[in-house]
């Protein structure tokens, strides 16, 4: 039997990159899964190579959005099991160049995206008997780096977020387990279209100096585990995918 068998699946942000690759790792492993994103041709284009999944345009800023998708969903598949809150995006600048509105544009994307999943998500999981919530942080939310204030302060919000949902559901028995993957440097459309950007002694290019890239699927398989029943009991927690940045 596959791993996810029966299980039915959003990922957010999953046009591409990180995203892509749970959508279509899950998909191998036996869910029915709703790709979500706001570039909807190619989320489209990538739905369409998953059997059996489905896209839905989706800017997870907007709440009226997340309550069609939820409901969609349940419509089409008639449950809800896993969450992954994957959509993002980074830009650099450090506290003195970034401007008000670059900050809240973060804020808005990934810290009130996420909250918004969270939210909606949750009663239609409990009538499912449970589920699984992965929210993709980084490792910018528990390391100091300097030319990404506003991405670590929205990834660090979800770190923060994932413990108070977790117990959340916990107090109210939902049997809704919620984790936060914490990646580092990987290798997708939205990595080098930032690093490209950068200058070649930029400090904004540590990470993949000094610990290379991972590929998508590496992140895949970690949200795979969490997705299943294997990960039972595992909540609340932060786990790190860094090849090591973080342990020195």
């Amino acid at each position: 039997m596959k791993r996810l068998e029966g299980k039915v699946a959003i990922v957010t942000g999953a046009a591409s990159g990180l995203g892509a690759a749970d959508a279509r790792l899950m998909a191998a492993e036996g869910a029915k899964v709703v790709l979500t994103d706001v570039n909807a041709a190619q989320g489209q284009r990538v739905a369409a190579e998953i059997p059996g999944a489905i896209f839905i345009a989706h800017d997870v800023r907007d709440e009226a959005q997340w309550k069609s998708v939820i409901a969609q969903t349940v419509e089409k598949f008639g449950r809800l099991d896993v969450l992954v809150n994957n959509a993002g995006l980074v830009r650099f600048g450090t506290v003195e160049d970034t401007s008000l509105e670059e900050f809240r544009l973060h804020g808005a994307v990934m810290t009130e995206g996420t909250f918004l999943g969270c939210k909606h998500a949750i009663p239609a999981m409990a009538k499912s008997g449970g589920g699984s919530i992965i929210n993709i942080s980084s490792v910018a939310a528990i390391k100091g780096l300097s030319p990404i204030v506003s991405y670590a302060a929205a990834k660090g919000a979800i770190v923060s977020m994932t413990r108070s949902v977790a117990a959340h559901c916990q107090e109210q028995s939902y049997h809704i387990r919620c984790n936060a993957v914490l990646p580092g440097a990987h290798d997708t459309p939205m990595t080098a279209s930032a690093i490209s950007s950068l200058d070649a002694g930029s400090a904004g290019l540590d990470q993949v100096r000094h610990h290379g890239q991972g590929r998508p699927e590496d992140v895949a398989n970690l949200v795979v585990f969490l997705a299943s029943d294997e990960s039972r009991h595992i909540t609340g927690s932060q786990i790190v995918i860094d090849n090591g940045e973080t342990s020195r």
